[in-house]
């Protein structure tokens, strides 16, 4: 019978260091959780904005109602017939071009990234280190120094105003090229490829079924980021496009607040409501781009802890 009470007093007497271990760290962690709490409530302050001031009507807006809290009434579904419908349903046009232009560019410049950074990676040919030079000097270049020379460009080839000015450049992705390369480089071996190499396949065969899994967190990131880059993009579009039915939305939502600007309050407080709204539906595709391929940013992590 004496034995039980002994054995618990062993068993339970090296805890209490590693409890104390344990909760120093922990107590070290609170300044820092303070301080990423602050700029989360940052950051999502101008979203809840935009939730509750897409919910009132043009009087809400400018009666001095609340701007972060919900008063006088929910109106998001009249305000979303009003989205739809006002200048004969241009609105959801341009949500349709956004989608071209994000899809067609992201998959396009995704693809152009992983052929181009695994190449650099894992070959060796005449002038690969001045391209590579090259190319890590476009990084440091901003696009907007690019939009009046490839306007001129393409104005000489015809193609202003049409939905390949806005694709063309974006397939254009020196980051992305930069970050595949990174990516490849480490996550995958050379011994692997010349494992495949011995037993007969070719390098295409390789790419495919050997490199290509290896690299589905980085292909998944820079998708996103070419995706989101393409969404967004404002002033390519602005200066390449000249109908507005070919506007992305973000131009086209700039053309709206330009418009209730220039009338006030005469006749722009029913269009500000419309903007709001306008803006909060265009970024949640990117919200549910994010949400959907998180799944793949952890099996990425979880590979690099394995190696």
């Amino acid at each position: 019978m004496s034995v039980a009470p002994i054995e618990r007093t062993e068993a339970a007497a090296p805890r209490r260091p590693i409890e104390r271990r344990r909760a120093a760290p922990a107590r070290g962690r609170i300044p820092l959780n303070i301080v990423l709490l602050a700029l989360m409530i940052y950051f999502l302050i101008p979203f809840w904005w935009l939730i509750v001031n897409s919910s009132k009507t043009a009087a809400g807006l400018f009666g001095g109602e609340s701007a972060l809290w919900f008063s006088g009434g929910v109106h998001y579904l009249d305000n979303l017939v009003d989205l739809f419908t006002y200048g004969g349903g241009i609105y959801a046009r341009w949500l349709g071009n956004s989608a071209l232009y994000a899809i067609v560019g992201g998959v396009g410049a995704t693809a152009l990234a992983v052929l181009a950074g695994y190449g650099f990676a894992k070959y060796r040919f005449a002038g690969r280190r001045a391209s590579f030079a090259i190319l890590l000097g476009a990084v440091m270049v901003p696009t907007t120094a690019l939009v009046i020379p490839t306007f001129v460009l393409f104005a000489q080839i015809g193609w202003t105003n049409t939905i390949w000015a806005v694709i063309v450049p974006t397939l254009l992705n020196p980051f992305g090229v930069y970050l595949m390369n990174v990516y490849a480089r480490d996550a995958v071996p050379d011994e692997l490829l010349d494992a495949a190499r011995v037993d007969g396949a070719g390098e295409f065969r390789i790419f495919l079924q050997v490199a290509l899994p290896m690299l589905r967190p980085a292909i998944v990131t820079v998708l996103l980021l070419s995706v989101v880059a393409s969404w967004n993009n404002y002033f390519l579009p602005l200066v390449m496009l000249s109908d507005n039915r070919l506007f992305p939305v973000t131009v086209g939502i700039g053309l709206w607040q330009s418009t209730a600007s220039t009338y006030g309050a005469a006749g722009g407080q029913s269009l500000w409501s419309i903007i709001i709204l306008g803006s909060l539906v265009s970024v949640i595709p990117l919200i549910v781009a994010f949400l959907g391929l998180q799944k793949y940013w952890r099996g990425g992590l979880s590979i690099g802890s394995l190696k």
